[in-house]
């Protein structure tokens, strides 16, 4: 695999701030990933870096972020106020990467932080090249009722989900059904007996799976180009 190198990343000129870990490609492609995280978590996420060291090795410079909300605050989830200011974190740490980058920029997350990827994209089509949704909640463990997709319809960017089949947020008819309102392409990829965390709970890791989601993620974006 080849070599990459990570530093800490941050810009205190932008409100709200970017402040995360930069993955940098030993042989860079000029493309570029922005990836956040879940409502509980922060940017030291074991399944964030595995992907980001992943994708860094395959040429892509990675940027895992916190979110505003975990910026202020080290704990806990965000407040019922910290969404709009958390996807405007998301839109400041695309357009940083997109300064250094010459090719095409990626955004993702996990969880929480997918969804808001998602709503930005749907605020602003254009923005980025593609979505890289990891466990989209899609709505409260045992409240289906309580659907979160009211944006999608208006999602024009081309997503790559990747849900576990045991995922409490969101089975896979439930996210299947969800897909078909996207007018964007749109692609599932299924982790088998896997949860909400992917596999990746406290020190566990799934192997495997970055190299899967690279693959996947590569076949997908690949069969888009013109």
């Amino acid at each position: 695999m080849p070599l990459t190198s990570i530093r800490e990343f941050a810009d205190s000129a932008a409100e709200p701030k970017i402040r995360g870990f930069l993955h940098l490609p030993e042989t860079p492609t000029g493309d570029a990933l922005v990836l956040t995280h879940g409502a509980g978590g922060n940017a030291k996420a074991p399944i964030l870096i595995a992907l980001a060291e992943v994708f860094a090795a395959e040429g892509l410079q990675v940027l895992r972020c916190d979110l505003p909300y975990r910026q202020t605050r080290p704990w806990g989830p965000p407040g019922p106020g910290d969404a709009a200011r958390d996807r405007a974190g998301l839109k400041n740490a695309v357009e940083a990467m997109k300064q250094t980058n010459p090719g095409k920029v990626y955004l993702g997350g996990h969880s929480y932080g997918g969804r808001q990827s998602s709503m930005l994209c749907a605020e602003e089509p254009g923005l980025v090249a593609g979505l890289l949704l990891l466990s989209y909640p899609l709505h409260p463990p045992r409240k289906p009722e309580q659907q979160r997709t009211q944006h999608l319809p208006d999602l024009r960017t081309p997503a790559l989900f990747v849900q576990g089949t045991r995922d409490p947020f969101g089975s896979i008819p439930e996210i299947e059904q969800a897909l078909k309102m996207i007018p964007a392409k749109a692609k599932l990829l299924m982790v088998e007996n896997a949860g909400h965390d992917l596999g990746f709970k406290g020190k566990t890791k799934k192997e495997d799976l970055p190299e899967i989601v690279l693959r996947k993620f590569r076949e997908f974006f690949e069969a888009l180009q013109p």
